[in-house]
């Protein structure tokens, strides 16, 4: 049988006084698209900041592609990628040079592909300070495409796109499906991500609904 892509125990996360996340269980199947639910606050983006290892859990456990968030972080870094709430681009750089820094730690040879696949060949050369909030999302679907991962987690990737971008989204999602990854969505946007997800998981107050 095989091992789920993946898995949380009793997974906790606080801050301060607060639980952020309390007591989550689930797991996913390896290439399927799950979509995490939830209002403001209800611990969306906590779990997916602990499974791709950008903080540690307080309680609980979970593995990714079969490594341990505790204690193989780099593993799972290895194999992951994460758009964020947050681009982390280099605003003095190009989109290029932007996406020529990650080309080079994952092998990859040209980032022309991937910056013609979310609509940005014509503004390659300009700097990033100069992009709109949706050019920039858009470059950072280019910098998830760039890594190949065998696991995505997007944490609201609709924001700050225009309809086509939605569109673009959709299509990145059944790429990275069909290519063999499995995708976790954190989402508001919840009868638009039902199409293309095979599970949810409802949160609510930290807790699986």
């Amino acid at each position: 049988m095989q091992s789920p892509a993946v898995a949380a125990w009793n997974l906790a996360r606080r801050y301060g006084r607060r639980w952020a996340l309390a007591d989550v269980s689930f797991q996913l199947a390896r290439c399927a698209v799950m979509m995490v639910s939830g209002r403001n606050g209800s611990g969306k983006t906590t779990l997916l900041r602990i499974l791709s290892t950008a903080i540690h859990p307080d309680a609980g456990n979970a593995t990714v592609g079969g490594y341990d968030v505790k204690t193989q972080r780099d593993e799972i870094r290895r194999s992951t990628a994460l758009l964020s709430h947050y681009s982390y681009l280099y605003e003095s750089l190009t989109a290029k040079e932007n996406l020529d820094i990650v080309a080079r730690f994952c092998g990859t040879t040209s980032t022309a592909p991937a910056l013609a696949r979310v609509g940005l060949s014509e503004r390659a050369n300009d700097p990033v300070s100069t992009f709109s909030a949706g050019m920039r999302k858009r470059l950072s679907f280019a910098r998830v495409l760039l890594q190949k991962p065998s696991i995505a987690f997007l944490d609201e990737p609709f924001g700050q796109l225009d309809p086509e971008g939605f569109a673009l989204v959709e299509e990145v999602v059944a790429e990275l499906k069909s290519s063999g990854a499995t995708v976790i969505i954190a989402t508001h946007q919840i009868e638009r991500v039902e199409r293309i997800a095979d599970v949810q998981l409802a949160l609510e107050n930290g807790r699986v609904k």
